[in-house]
């Protein structure tokens, strides 16, 4: 029978439809309504971490691959032509593949794994149980927003079987290389899948996008006010605020890009002479230069579409498992705001190479350094929320915590980078992808990692091996600055990037013993990666039961629903929230659950 519930969210009433039977359970549902075509936030939070991860395996994988050619260039491996063909003859890696695997691996990593596996696994999972909602605002397009996530991918992955290769320009994907079909094998219909799967990547972003906002700003449970909200809400809430209007600037780009490729016109192309055909083209007036403007108008909001939701999680891992309230709260709010506000402001930073006018690129590294002073009060606020607490270290608790080591330590160089007059000599070096790596790359994936470890009792109702947690923790956390950390020596000396082989380079030969280092270091971290994997998977059907609501002892609301929650989250009613989200070490009390009514005496908001 159907169940109507009025519902009183923000102040405002609003109806909520349930189809439930006698028992107020609801109704059973098949095997692809429910694991496949699946409208439950929750459901389509574990597609969204699944899919992401088996991208993390190819996008890793392809990380390794390149890195024993850069540290074994002279070498033969011959089962890399078992496993490549033609693109591994003889045992080496064929130069154009190697740019094919470079471009795929950044793809990959940025948009299908740290910004769709990260926002798209817990903005589903938390936001519609943190706020005290059913579901989303829309459970259709965010079913709809996996399923164009899902297209994206096969499209990418299909490219990866090319006659021609797929896109090796970079990820980046510049013109004239990217919009000349005959620039490079490929630059032709690899570039093309790569254009079309991130056109439905960005339309998946779009649609999740619009849900987390709607549901965040209408369906807050009675009580739940904006500042009761945790601070995974909040950072949950500026991401798709970013992506909402930075992603179409991208699209456009593309389009215009596809325009140029298939249909003659010459937005990013003019006055190329093609040695290959022997003559110029017919293009002119246009501008590369508009491409990356067009890009990093994405491309930098991108980086904090990454790193933000890796800050909420990195607050409530912290905040719970430090037994103490989260330090300055409003100014972590305040600080999410600005960043978001200010990652617009500054993505010609990319592009101080490009004969930007000084003045202007002045501009933009004001806007830059300026940046670092809201993530700065991030970083004091988690380390005094750190100080004397009664900190458990659980694996979630340690990813949490090399988090902030590590944005700490690859943001500092990003002050180097913020100045145009040090940019410009180490731009396209070892020390870009050092920085970029550590404080977009290692940092949000520790993110990612505090959440699916913090968050997984109450995914599966089963808790993951801890041992098998630590070992993961300190082997990627001492992994990461073995390979990244040895990066900046290399770009200072002037070592560029995206080379496959600098045997032939004097200057750097003396990093050969180095390099070899640091492929080693990447085959261990990956295969640490593989074991957190099989930890995931086998804990799923043989980890330790969960048999407490709140295992973790914290404040929040999802820790109120059942074990495992039904479709619609609570059994009953709603719970009303009374107070903030993080009452902890509130004299003999350990912690206080939003939904307990405030005493007489006791103030509503206590924030330390």
């Amino acid at each position: 029978m159907a169940n109507l519930e009025e519902v009183t969210q923000s102040g405002s009433p609003s109806i909520e439809i349930h189809n439930v039977d006698e028992h107020g359970e609801h109704a059973k549902h098949s095997f692809w309504s429910k694991y496949v075509f699946s409208q439950d936030h929750k459901m389509i939070a574990r597609q969204f971490l699944i899919t992401g991860m088996i991208w993390a395996i190819i996008g890793a994988g392809f990380s390794v691959l390149f890195r024993i050619q850069l540290a074994y260039p002279n070498d033969s491996f011959p089962i890399l032509e078992d496993l490549l063909g033609h693109w591994g003859e003889g045992g080496h890696i064929n130069h154009e593949f190697y740019y094919s695997l470079v471009t795929m691996h950044g793809t990959i990593m940025i948009f299908f794994v740290l910004t769709a596996g990260l926002s798209g696994t817990f903005a589903n999972f938390l936001i519609p149980l943190q706020c005290g909602a059913r579901d989303m605002a829309s459970p259709m397009l965010n079913m709809l927003s996996y399923w164009f996530f899902l297209a994206a991918s096969i499209v990418m992955f299909s490219s990866l079987f090319l006659e021609s290769g797929p896109a090796s320009g970079g990820w980046t994907a510049y013109p004239p290389l990217s919009a000349l079909g005959d620039a490079m094998p490929g630059s032709r219909a690899g570039v093309d899948y790569w254009l079309i799967s991130l056109a439905l990547f960005v339309v998946s972003t779009l649609l999740g996008g619009i849900n987390y906002i709607s549901t965040i700003l209408n369906l807050r449970t009675k009580g739940m006010t904006m500042t009761r909200l945790p601070l995974t809400i909040w950072a949950l809430f500026f991401t798709a605020c970013l992506g909402l209007l930075s992603f179409p600037v991208l699209l456009s780009g593309f389009i215009l890009l596809l325009f140029d490729r298939h249909a003659g016109t010459s937005f990013y192309l003019s006055d190329i002479y093609m040695s290959s055909i022997g003559k110029a083209l017919p293009h002119e007036g246009g501008s590369a230069i508009l491409y990356q403007h067009l890009f990093w108008f994405l491309g930098h909001p991108e980086v904090y579409i990454v790193i933000l939701p890796a800050m909420g999680i990195a607050s409530e891992v912290i905040s719970v498992n430090s037994r103490k309230p989260i330090f300055g709260y409003t100014a972590m709010v305040g600080s999410l705001f600005a960043i978001a506000i200010l990652s617009f402001l500054v993505w010609a930073h990319h592009m101080f190479v490009t004969g930007m006018n000084p003045f202007l690129g002045s501009v933009f590294v004001l806007l830059t350094l300026l940046i670092a002073i809201p993530s700065a009060i991030k970083v004091f606020n988690w380390l005094t929320t750190l100080w004397r607490g009664n900190i458990r270290f659980t694996p979630a608790m340690l990813f949490a915590i090399g988090f902030v080591s590590v944005f700490i330590s690859g943001g500092l160089t990003g002050i180097w980078l913020g100045n145009s007059t040090i940019d410009i000599h180490v731009h396209d070096t070892y020390f870009i992808i050092a920085h970029f790596h550590l404080v977009m790359g290692v940092a949000a994936m520790f993110g990612m990692f505090a959440g699916i470890y913090h968050w997984f009792p109450k995914m599966y109702g089963r808790y993951m091996n801890n041992t098998l947690g630590n070992i993961h923790f300190w082997v990627t956390m001492a992994g990461a600055y073995c390979i990244f950390w040895p990066m900046h020596y290399e770009g200072l000396a002037g070592m560029p990037r995206r080379y496959l082989d600098y045997s032939g380079w004097a200057s750097f030969n003396q990093f050969e013993d180095l390099n070899r280092f640091i492929t080693i270091a990447s085959i261990i971290v990956f295969a640490v990666q593989l074991l957190f994997v099989f930890n995931f998977f086998y804990s799923i059907f043989k980890g330790r039961t969960v048999t407490s609501l709140n295992p973790w002892q914290a404040t929040t609301l999802e820790w109120t629903t059942p074990i495992h929650p039904p479709h619609g989250n609570w059994e009953g009613e709603i719970p009303e929230v009374h107070r903030w989200a993080y009452d902890y070490d509130r004299g003999d009390r350990s912690f206080i659950p939003q939904t307990e009514e405030v005493g007489d005496r006791e103030p509503q908001f206590v924030e330390k």
